[in-house]
């Protein structure tokens, strides 16, 4: 049985908002959210998309040169956050500062979510 499902691919960047018109129109998916300093494109406002975070001190990526590496992370959404956190532990996540931030084994950051209210439970 799953611990969570995907809801967005996080993007760290200095423009949200640029950041998502790009990706809508490549995509041909909306912009479905949009704050000011956090855009997300989906195909509708039920399903999980790309969502853009502002980084005001972003620096672009050097890829494949690794100085400066790629800054993105996953949002898993789970219905229990307590049991969700110790389930990512149990299996080898790290718990990273920040509320539900936790680190895969291999040092990527992923933030569990509580499920928002438009998906159905996850498990």
């Amino acid at each position: 049985m799953p611990v969570g499902r995907r809801h967005h691919l996080i993007l760290d960047c200095p423009d949200p908002a640029a950041e998502a018109r790009f990706w809508s129109a490549v995509l041909g998916d909306p912009i479905t959210h949009d704050d000011g300093d956090f855009v997300v494109v989906s195909p509708d406002t039920a399903t999980s998309g790309l969502a853009f975070q502002r980084a005001p001190d972003h620096r672009r990526p050097t890829w494949p040169d690794p100085a400066v590496p790629q800054q993105m992370h996953l949002d898993v959404m789970v219905d229990d956050l307590a049991g969700a956190a110790a389930a990512v532990v149990a299996l080898g996540a790290t718990r990273l500062p920040g509320d539900h931030v936790f680190a895969d084994p291999a040092g990527h950051p992923f933030c569990l979510i509580r499920r928002p209210g438009w998906a159905p439970p996850v498990s």
